[in-house]
């Protein structure tokens, strides 16, 4: 059974992306287009208006707005995919965990293209590839489970109360600002700065720059501990919507 499942994740995974890319004209180039925008109006903001942003500032927001939005997106496609496929979960007889797994899934999938780009973009600006590359899939293992802990949580109880992903994005862009993906934290003062630094986005962020840009190896302690952040976090969304999965066949479309 459990080997079926594997197979069915991965074979809707890859038709999620075939459906998008159909549907779409835009596709993989709009995660191409998005971080690019945003990156525009950050520079535009923290470099030129405010003078903030330093020599490295261009790459530091580029790396900082790519791995968000891989974050961000895994967040919230997971976190709405059983709201969204509440229809099918009437008609099969499916974990509700599939759909979150299978949305994520597909924007990692996206995300390892875009990384691709980006590291090309790296390469050229000056910044090359170095020994610290090795750490680079613990890295993103992590950031994967971090995005799928708040994924699954998040999943569980959008069904229930749907008006909650309006709150969700205005969440999602206070934590974007309070873990220095637009700006250094050591550009803010402390003890804020200190109590900044202890967002697991923040590490996280902390490590894939340093890799990237310094070929620095990650703090391996905080690493640890967002790892173990990330699991509790997984094990507890899981645990909700196993809870709760006799309830969404009841829910109004």
């Amino acid at each position: 059974m459990r080997q079926h499942l594997i197979e069915l994740v991965l074979f809707s995974t890859y038709a999620e992306l075939r459906a998008e890319a159909a549907r779409s004209y835009l596709g993989l180039l709009w995660w191409v287009l998005e971080p690019a925008l945003m990156m525009g109006a950050f520079y535009l903001v923290f470099d030129v208006i405010l003078k903030s942003g330093g020599p490295d500032y261009l790459p530091f927001l580029l790396i900082g707005l790519t791995v968000w939005q891989w974050m961000k997106s895994c967040i919230t496609h997971g976190g709405y995919a059983i709201w969204t496929n509440l229809a099918m979960v009437r008609q099969v007889s499916l974990p509700p965990h599939v759909f979150p797994l299978i949305a994520m899934l597909s924007d990692t999938v996206k995300f390892f293209f875009i990384l691709a780009l980006l590291l090309v973009i790296l390469w050229c600006a000056g910044y090359p590839p170095n020994a610290a590359y090795l750490a680079l899939p613990i890295v993103f293992a992590v950031t994967f489970l971090a995005a799928a802990g708040a994924g699954f949580v998040v999943a569980a109880l959008v069904p229930l109360v749907p008006d909650m992903r309006f709150v969700i994005e205005q969440v999602l862009t206070v934590v974007m600002f309070l873990s220095g993906v637009v700006f250094a934290l050591d550009k803010v003062p402390p003890p804020l700065s200190t109590i900044m630094a202890l967002n697991p986005v923040a590490v996280l962020m902390e490590a894939t720059r340093g890799i990237l840009m310094y070929g620095r190896w990650p703090n391996w302690v905080g690493l640890s501990k967002v790892t173990a952040i990330s699991l509790i976090a997984c094990w507890l969304g899981a645990m909700f919507v196993s809870r709760l999965a006799p309830r969404y066949p009841k829910l109004a479309t």
